[in-house]
């Protein structure tokens, strides 16, 4: 299993990026997708998921409102759209999967893939 996480970048406060996540080796459309995300100095805390294709949407406190996390099945891909970005957004971004649902979906050690992180700076 391989996933490909990009889209980080430099932005001003106020602003957006659009993170994407393209997996291969497993099966998509049942998988649940994460977004984990790591400030220096702290541990790694959840952003958001999404379960199989059709299920529900799930976001940390810190973001809900302003990030949206969708998929394309077709694509293999997931996608994180972060709007009105604020400087404690900054972080090394990455996409996790597992091959099902898991109730502690918020937890790092429930995910068996792991992407190699994008950078997301966000200037005040």
């Amino acid at each position: 299993v391989q996933l490909q996480a990009s889209g980080g970048g430099l932005v001003q406060a106020g602003g957006s990026l659009r993170l994407s996540c393209t997996a291969s080796g497993l099966t998509f459309r049942t998988a649940t997708i994460a977004w984990f995300r790591q400030a220096p100095g702290k541990e790694r805390e959840f952003v958001a998921a999404t379960r199989s294709s059709g299920g529900t949407s799930y976001y940390s406190d810190s973001v809900k409102g302003r990030f949206t996390i969708s998929r394309d099945n077709a694509k293999n891909t997931v996608y994180l759209q972060m709007n009105n970005l604020k400087p404690e957004d900054t972080a090394v971004c990455y996409c996790a999967a597992r091959t099902y649902w898991s109730v502690g979906y918020y937890r790092p050690d429930q995910y068996n893939y792991w992407g190699q992180g994008t950078q997301v700076t966000v200037s005040s």
